[in-house]
């Protein structure tokens, strides 16, 4: 078994996290990442209100008995979510772990902090892992360029930004994109990583709620299949290769786009409709480079047990078989 800081500080088994993902992060699927010894995110805001978090938190507390946590994604809008009463639903829940990502989380923490909820910060600088460590978060999640979703505007792969963030911080590190197996879990605690946080991986398992058709798309993909949105807007994205997220690339191409020309191709409605109907086309949805890593669709538990048990045998076999003992003269 792996230990790090991470497994200790949050009471799971295995060095692994399942993200929050929009659509994605349901009680299935959570409650499956919890039962497989893994830290798994319900998402709070795929759920509709407040009130129904509450019956998701309920529903995966009815499948798995292990720690769990909800996902908290704050972003500027013109008609933000009422994030007060997700967060107020969160804690009174007895939720004692949640991820929060988008912007500064400096408004939620002391609540979360005066319920004796740790907190998992998302990433993707150094700068703004640092400045989250002194706001007083439990551990970051650093996104490195790979990763789906947002990767920020700094275009830095993990590779760098795992052991320049790690070389910087005092808390727990969680590495982030472009992690898919065994390999990438070993190569994260080798940049001094405490655990590794997957989304794309999660999202191509059979417990994942996503449309039959997403998973095999992915398992057909390679890590070239993948586009960069928003790039013009300073608001970058990386979601899957489809005939959406050509059309936004090539209207950002011309030069004076504005968010207005594209609203109607990546409305969030647009890319539900791909992962609850397998529309493909339907709108954009969120794919990272480690698709061209995965090539099957396990269950949860057959995934983290082969995850685990590979990383182990590379750590004590392989890895050790290049260090060699040099006798004395």
């Amino acid at each position: 078994m792996i230990r790090t800081r991470f497994t200790e500080m949050f009471g799971v088994d295995h060095p692994i996290v399942q993200g929050g993902m929009m659509w994605v992060g349901r009680a299935e699927l959570v409650a499956a990442t919890a039962n497989s010894g893994a830290l798994g995110f319900l998402t709070g805001l795929t759920q509709p209100t407040p009130e129904d978090l509450v019956k998701e938190i309920a529903r995966t507390r009815d499948l798995t008995d292990k720690p769990f946590g909800v996902n908290l994604t704050i972003l500027p809008s013109i008609t933000p979510p009422p994030y007060a009463e997700y967060r107020q639903a969160i804690i009174e829940s007895g939720i004692k772990i949640v991820e929060t990502a988008g912007s500064n989380p400096i408004d939620h923490l002391p609540h979360f902090k005066d319920a004796g909820v740790k907190v998992i910060h998302k990433c993707t600088a150094v700068r703004h892992a640092v400045k989250a460590e002194r706001l007083g978060v439990d551990a970051v999640s650093i996104d490195g360029f790979e990763c789906a979703g947002h990767p920020g505007e700094d275009d830095i792969p993990g590779l760098i930004l795992i052991p320049a963030a790690t070389q910087q911080l005092t808390i727990p590190v969680i590495a982030s994109g472009g992690i898919a197996d065994s390999r990438g879990l070993v190569a994260a605690l080798a940049l001094g990583a405490d655990g590794v946080n997957m989304g794309t991986r999660f999202m191509c398992t059979v417990e994942s709620p996503v449309a039959q058709s997403v998973k095999e798309q992915i398992v057909a993909n390679t890590e070239r299949d993948t586009k960069l949105i928003f790039r013009t807007l300073h608001n970058t994205a990386r979601v899957a290769a489809n005939a959406i997220s050509a059309e936004v690339v090539d209207i950002e191409a011309r030069g004076d786009a504005q968010f207005s020309d594209i609203q109607h191709l990546v409305a969030g409605a647009r890319g539900r409709k791909v992962f609850e109907d397998g529309d493909l086309d339907a709108g954009i949805w969120s794919a990272g480079q480690s698709q061209g890593l995965i090539n099957d669709i396990p269950t949860v538990a057959d995934m983290i047990d082969r995850m685990v048990s590979e990383a182990e045998h590379l750590i004590t076999s392989r890895l050790s078989g290049f260090v060699t003992a040099v006798s004395a003269a």
